[in-house]
């Protein structure tokens, strides 16, 4: 088991990538455990998080909002400065509410489905890939959204087999810094490392 206070103590020792920023990613497939890690883990740092799902346009933008966040996150971070953003309110179909704002940290986590994608490994300082069996991502994904019919069932099998297009294009969890095992919740301080990277057939969901 791996302890999230050594795991935040090491990714403070790291080299600021993204201008003065340790900037973090947890990635991983829908209903792996990532926001359950994300959270955990900034609380142990002390450091923000920044939700990718927050900044989605909705069902259809579920890769194509990166230029969102590194206009309104990534590149004022890069520069030393405050990032700001509305999130985007699902029962809306709008962004809205108060805005957020992300004081340029000694570290600043995101977390999401291609958080750790190729474009922006060159500028993390550290990355994490979360991951459990599709029959338990599925049931977890039904339960957080609080729907269980036809119509949202379509949406997630199209995410889930999207998910797996790009993780095997883009071989995301063979090239981050630690595997995690979403499957096993550790108490308190504690998560499962894995030592080998899962494998994403592209045609598997």
């Amino acid at each position: 088991m791996g302890d999230f206070a050594d795991l935040a103590a090491r990714i403070l020792a790291t080299e600021p990538r993204l201008g003065p920023v340790r900037l973090v990613a947890v990635d991983g497939p829908s209903g792996a455990g990532k926001s359950w890690f994300a959270g955990r883990l900034a609380k142990a740092a002390d450091i923000p998080v920044v939700h990718t799902d927050d900044l989605l346009d909705g069902w259809d933008d579920q890769f194509t909002f990166w230029d969102r966040l590194e206009e309104q996150v990534l590149e004022p971070l890069r520069r030393g400065r405050a990032a700001t953003y509305l999130r985007y309110l699902w029962h809306r179909q709008a962004f809205g509410g108060s805005p957020v704002t992300v004081e340029p940290a000694a570290a600043v986590l995101i977390e999401g489905v291609s958080s750790a994608r190729r474009a922006i490994r060159p500028e993390l300082s550290f990355s994490v890939f979360v991951t459990a069996p599709a029959d338990m991502r599925w049931r977890r994904a039904l339960a957080r959204d609080g729907r269980d019919d036809v119509a949202f069932r379509a949406y997630l099998e199209r995410w889930r087999a999207a998910e797996y297009e790009h993780f095997a294009a883009e071989g995301t969890a063979a090239h981050v810094d630690l595997l995690v095992d979403g499957a096993v919740e550790g108490s308190g301080n504690r998560y499962e490392a894995l030592r080998q990277p899962p494998h994403w057939p592209r045609s598997a969901v």
